[in-house]
């Protein structure tokens, strides 16, 4: 039998997958300190991982590990270099994780372009017809903005689908497509980004963290863009630099930002944008549906056991 961890454990179908298959054992690992990660992670064939860091300095007491699935497709929290080292396959979800991501940017353009909240609490707090007295820039129509899409996988083509549904005009940065993929999604693909950057209504962030991203939005390149720009980042936490982000809306060269992702999670106290009034926040929440949350949970399970029974597809595996 394999005995498998589920760190950081899942919705109950994926478990109840495991629970039905006997050729697998498993536990939950709720303790996510490092300190229990050493003891527990060891003793097991293959581990699925939500939240929590898998180092070099644990990967080096597996002798074991075969497999980790990540519950999701970023694997950030997992040192590639040891896994390569010690041969530890690393799988990710590919068809589970991209309507709820892209619906969750939606709804933060959405929020943000119809005034957030405004039109409810003018109703609650007795101003109904204070609404005949907006000024212009409080509330704004999608059709004809442009959307600057960076990053454009199952995720990005998916908001690009969402978009072309508002009017939009949809722009791609995305190096690992051809002017021709992007056009048969419905975008103009942009070779530089800062072009990209000064011309879009909207930036939308859907790609991995890695060292060629980290900070890929920054003060500098920020400050190309429109004053009426918002910046969405539904991605990865540490692809926009949260302080220059911070300056950049307090200093009003863009307009408003979404963010889900943080580059320290849960963010620390004083991170500024938490107090900054120009920014829409989530916790990490885009997959955060029912729907989403199940087929995550399945789709990770699946791919651990199709993994040990030689059936897994080769496109849930990264390359290291």
């Amino acid at each position: 039998m394999y005995k498998i961890g589920i760190v950081d454990t899942m919705n109950d179908k994926g478990i109840d997958l495991l629970k039905k298959n006997k050729k697998f054992t498993f536990e939950i690992i709720t303790d996510l300190s490092k300190e229990n990660l050493l003891k527990q992670i060891p003793k097991f064939d293959g581990i699925t991982l939500r939240r929590g860091k898998i180092d070099s300095e644990i990967l080096d007491k597996c002798n074991n590990l075969k497999v980790i699935a990540r519950h999701g497709v970023g694997y950030d929290n997992v040192d590639t270099v040891s896994l390569k080292q010690k041969n530890i396959s690393l799988l990710v979800t590919h068809n589970s994780t991209s309507t709820s991501p892209a619906e969750h940017a939606m709804f933060m353009i959405l929020n943000i372009y119809k005034g957030r909240d405004m039109f409810d609490k003018m109703v609650r707090e007795g101003n109904f017809h204070k609404a005949l007295y907006l000024k212009i820039n409080d509330n704004f129509e999608l059709f004809n903005k442009k959307i600057l899409i960076v990053g454009c996988g199952r995720i990005g083509r998916k908001i690009i689908k969402k978009c072309l549904g508002f009017d939009l005009k949809v722009l791609v940065f995305d190096p690992n497509l051809s002017k021709e993929d992007v056009s048969s999604f419905g975008g103009l693909k942009i070779d530089d980004l800062n072009e990209g950057l000064k011309q879009c209504d909207i930036l939308s962030l859907s790609l991995p963290f890695n060292k060629e991203t980290k900070y890929l939005i920054n003060y500098n390149n920020i400050s190309l863009m429109k004053k009426n720009a918002i910046i969405i980042n539904i991605s990865r936490g540490g692809i926009i630099n949260e302080e220059d982000l911070d300056k950049a809306l307090n200093e009003k060269i863009i307009s408003f930002a979404g963010i889900d992702v943080f580059e320290k999670e849960p963010p620390s106290d004083d991170n500024p944008l938490l107090k900054n009034p120009r920014v829409l926040l989530s916790p990490h929440a885009a997959t955060f549906t029912k729907e989403c949350l199940e087929d995550m949970s399945e789709e990770t399970v699946s791919n651990i056991i199709d993994f040990f029974e030689n059936n897994l597809d080769p496109i849930k595996i990264v390359k290291l």
